[in-house]
């Protein structure tokens, strides 16, 4: 091929850059897109195995949104969905301006972002230190022993709390009280609500986030650290130089999902840890939806699917918000 014609062959190759796409596709002259009917006869065995997920997800994910109308009208089971009046968003609006709108809203975030703020370090500093233990034998043993609790149910965990911490029948209190301290209430007391909750949840799944990370790590070329060590650089350099920038992708993508469900936290653990005691801060958006709409003496069913919409609005908005932050400090993201 001559310059002649390799110019006007470079002059010919063009980029197909999709809105959001991360990569450019090369496609060379007289390439063309395989049509979607031709992918679908060629690869039908992979989409039939797609098609029960498709069919899960539009039946119990996009079906039920029909009923998103009762947050705007005055549901009642008699006039059914289409037959209950419509009043808008005189719901949502009665929502925010209550007198617990805020009390709600800052329980929710605070205990939301301490579980945030305590669950995204401390797996990462487990990952690291277990990638970092010579004795694999020993990794493998505490690896073992950190992941067993994520198969523990929320009711169990709960129940192991009771035994732990109760004032009257608890082993720390009772612990204590033989060395002359007085144990705090854990488990009645509105300042101890968020940690006992927040820590109990961190030893739950640290372990099972440490194995993403783990996997991460086991990414990582050797030929870096020994390349590494030939210049000098200490074990903790080795770590904030190589592994930590290989482990940042996945740990930016379980932030944003983590915020993406920032309203929703753990609905059974609170509700289960909840008393008259600590309600002040153990009073959440989803715990009171749950009273309004099913525990109370005339179930608000309208009311309760508002604050539930309420609820979903807000995580969607601070999802797409960190998302974008996300893409543009650290060029990861979800989309």
């Amino acid at each position: 091929m001559t310059d002649t014609e390799q110019g006007n062959f470079v002059d010919q190759l063009r980029f197909d850059d999709e809105p959001g796409a991360s990569k450019k596709t090369l496609v060379l002259p007289g390439q063309r897109k395989v049509p979607l009917s031709r992918r679908l006869r060629s690869n039908w065995q992979l989409y039939l195995l797609l098609l029960p997920a498709l069919i899960w997800v539009a039946i119990f994910a996009y079906w039920p949104m029909y009923g998103i109308q009762i947050a705007f009208r005055n549901y009642t089971p008699v006039g059914g969905l289409t037959g209950s009046e419509w009043v808008g968003l005189d719901h949502i609006e009665r929502f925010v301006t209550s007198y617990n709108f805020s009390k709600l809203l800052g329980n929710t975030l605070i205990l939301a972002f301490y579980e945030l703020l305590a669950g995204i370090p401390i797996p990462i500093m487990l990952a690291l230190a277990l990638n970092a233990v010579r004795q694999k034998y020993f990794s493998r043993v505490v690896q073992l022993i950190t992941y067993a609790p994520n198969f523990i149910s929320v009711v169990v965990v709960v129940g192991i709390l009771v035994m732990l911490l109760d004032p009257q029948s608890g082993i720390l209190p009772h612990a204590l009280s033989l060395v002359g301290i007085d144990a705090p209430a854990f488990l009645t007391d509105p300042s101890w609500f968020r940690h006992t909750y927040v820590w109990s949840g961190v030893w739950q799944t640290a372990g099972f986030s440490a194995i993403i990370y783990l996997a991460a790590l086991s990414s990582v070329p050797p030929e870096l650290h020994e390349a590494a060590k030939v210049d000098g650089a200490s074990h903790l350099r080795r770590i904030w130089h190589i592994d930590l920038p290989a482990i940042l992708p996945i740990a930016v993508v379980l932030m944003i999902l983590s915020v993406g469900s920032i309203m929703s936290v753990g609905f059974e653990k609170v509700l289960l840890m909840q008393n008259q005691l600590n309600l002040t801060t153990s009073q959440v958006i989803d715990t009171y939806v749950y009273e309004v709409g099913l525990n109370s003496p005339i179930p608000q069913y309208s009311y309760a699917t508002a604050i539930g919409l309420f609820r979903s609005v807000i995580g969607l908005i601070l999802l797409v918000a960190v998302n974008y932050l996300s893409r543009r400090i650290t060029r990861t993201g979800l989309f």
